[in-house]
């Protein structure tokens, strides 16, 4: 099979996908800054590099998935007096709600979810050998990094820095030395603070992904980061800034960002009040179908919650739903073990994952495989061996998108029930069949 082909931010080209190890591939993406629960697009991500992960674990290499949750912020703080209790309580709390939504969505949990707060004594370590190699210096208990020391500053963004000197979104700041400059240690005795060799602080946040990545990494530059397109600058670029001056490297040789989610053709944010909790869709459409509305895009294109797109995930997921149903009667009444072949048909789809994660065509594929199964469920002569691999092979696309359906598992007095219709039906008495099949589609079997 052809190559895994992804979409490279940092050269803005689709490359062929080659881990720096040969079997082994190294991934972080970054989390949450847990005072909330996650709204809607905090779930893109998540159900976007669970594919990833789901796809080169399929492929047999041994995936290091690393997502963190930030609990240290100013949000965090703020959050943590209105609610009189301390930082901790709150990130503890929403973490833990973080952590029930990624399940609820399908999506399985990373290898390692570090939190920001068991790094700090790394993060001035780090920082401090920022300032030694002379790019960064302290202001007044603050400590900047120097934009000017890296030439090759906004090559992920493809920002020009003469362009941001002359724009005004940059607040003047008179402790820096230049408005472009970016904190990496923050002075200050409100909240969640610590020691450091500059005064009482904490981290800024451009530093706490380097200093996990490379921590959890050994401080080796990884295969792919992760993450939405909105922390592409300044979040990634200041990553990079940070890291050439560190070990030299750009951090990863992949950078891949995911688009927005819009909601009603619109980009969803507090301001147009269309803000959406993740939990809230979830409860009212269900995980599965929320999943199905995210997959059916490609990831670099903005994916649009709207009643069409939404009704039709539930009918696509209704559907496969109808056929695992069809297909668990029919393999229990005949006694079909799915264990006598572990051959699987799955080809075209993997090769749609494999061109950049497209899951819509991906999806096109599935749904293939389910018209051809309910092809073949009519015939009055069925090849058990076709049926085995065919029904393994929808069971291990729907787990590779994290789309968690399956057999129906009947009960022995539902299938009783269930051949007994067939009997009356197969006699032509239609009226004891008849009276069957209405006891069966209340019960659901039909």
């Amino acid at each position: 099979m052809e190559n895994i082909k992804l979409y490279n931010s940092l050269t803005n080209k689709v490359e062929d996908f080659h881990p720096i190890k040969d079997g082994e591939v190294s991934m972080y993406v970054c989390g949450p800054t847990v005072y909330n629960y996650p709204h809607i697009g905090n779930m893109r991500p998540v159900v976007v590099f669970d594919i990833l992960y789901r796809l080169l674990s399929f492929l047999g290499y041994k995936v290091t998935y690393v997502s963190n949750f930030t609990d240290i912020d100013d949000k965090i703080i703020k959050t943590a007096k209105e609610k009189n209790c301390s930082e901790k309580e709150l990130t503890d709390f929403f973490i833990n709600e973080f952590k029930k939504t990624v399940k609820d969505i399908g999506s399985l949990s990373p290898t390692v979810t570090p939190r920001v707060t068991e790094y700090v004594d790394k993060i001035i370590d780090y920082i401090s050998n920022l300032i030694k190699v002379g790019a960064a210096y302290e202001s007044n208990g603050n400590v900047y990094f120097k934009v000017s020391s890296d030439d090759r500053y906004g090559s992920l963004s493809g920002i020009n820095i003469s362009s941001l000197l002359v724009g005004a979104r940059i607040e003047e700041n008179k402790e820096k030395e230049s408005p472009l400059d970016f904190a990496l240690w923050k002075s200050t005795n409100e909240g969640i603070s610590w020691d450091s060799p500059w005064g009482r602080g904490r981290p800024g946040w451009h530093t706490e992904c380097c200093v996990m990545i490379d921590t959890i990494f050994n401080n080796q530059m990884i295969d792919i980061h992760g993450g939405g397109y909105d922390l592409k600058f300044p979040h990634h670029e200041n990553e990079i800034a940070q890291c050439e001056a560190t070990h030299h490297n750009c951090i990863a040789k992949t950078w891949m960002h995911n688009a927005f989610i819009n909601i009603n053709n619109e980009k969803m944010s507090k301001s147009k009040n269309n803000f959406i909790l993740a939990k809230d869709l979830i409860e009212e459409y269900s995980g599965v179908v929320v999943r199905m509305v995210i997959l059916s895009t490609h990831y670099r294109q903005p994916v649009n919650f709207t009643d069409e797109t939404i009704t039709s995930s539930q009918n696509e997921i209704k559907r496969i739903k109808q056929l695992l149903k069809s297909l668990s009667l029919y393999i229990k009444v005949n006694n079909i073990d799915l264990n006598s072949s572990k051959e699987l048909d799955i080809d075209s789809f993997i090769s749609a994952l494999k061109d950049d994660l497209n899951t819509a065509n991906a999806l096109s594929v599935l749904f293939d495989l389910i018209k051809n199964i309910n092809t073949l469920l009519r015939n009055k002569i069925i090849d058990t061996k076709e049926i085995v691999i065919k029904t393994n092979t929808l069971l291990k696309m729907l787990e590779i998108l994290g789309l968690d359906l399956k057999l129906t598992n009947f009960s022995d007095d539902d299938i009783s029930l269930y051949k007994s219709y067939l009997e009356y039906k197969a006699n032509k008495d239609f009226a004891k069949s008849d009276e069957i099949r209405i006891l069966l589609m209340e019960k659901g079997i039909l």
